[in-house]
């Protein structure tokens, strides 16, 4: 028996940039293409986390702008009639040295299967709080999955 090279669920990191929700295009063209399932991960910046952290920004407006990009993805993927999960992590840590926006993906990659990866690519607008620019080299260093950078 072979095993199958078509994904069954591709991991699409997500920072509500315009470059995220491109990738989030690719990725359910990618799932429509191979009837596989989509799974977007939220990445909260450094400066969203420390923000929360230190009381300087209200959980409840990270929470509600976070919604609304969500929510176009949504849109997006249900357009496609492709089936979609989302989580939600912090892509650095205050307490923990070795956590990256790169080795979240890559650990909710290994949690959750998921056996293709698209992740965006440094954005072109230099935008500092846009964390997957910070995140796409590493994990096409270090992925184990087949990864697409768009």
């Amino acid at each position: 028996m072979t095993e199958s090279l078509s994904p069954s669920l591709v991991l699409v990191p997500v920072d509500g940039s315009e470059e995220s929700l491109t990738a989030v295009e690719y990725a359910t063209t990618i799932a429509d293409e191979y009837d596989a399932r989509v799974h977007a991960l939220y990445v909260v910046s450094e400066d969203v986390a420390r923000a929360i952290d230190t009381g300087a920004v209200d959980d409840e407006s990270v929470a509600a702008d976070t919604e609304a990009f969500l929510e176009a993805v949504i849109a997006l993927v249900d357009e496609a009639g492709v089936p979609l999960s989302t989580s939600m992590a912090y892509g650095f840590s205050t307490s923990q040295l070795s956590r990256h926006p790169g080795s979240v993906v890559l650990d909710t990659a290994e949690q959750l299967g998921a056996d293709f990866v698209v992740v965006p690519r440094e954005s072109l607008s230099g935008e500092a709080d846009e964390v997957l620019a910070k995140a796409a080299e590493y994990v096409l260093l270090y992925a184990s999955q087949p990864i697409l950078s768009v």
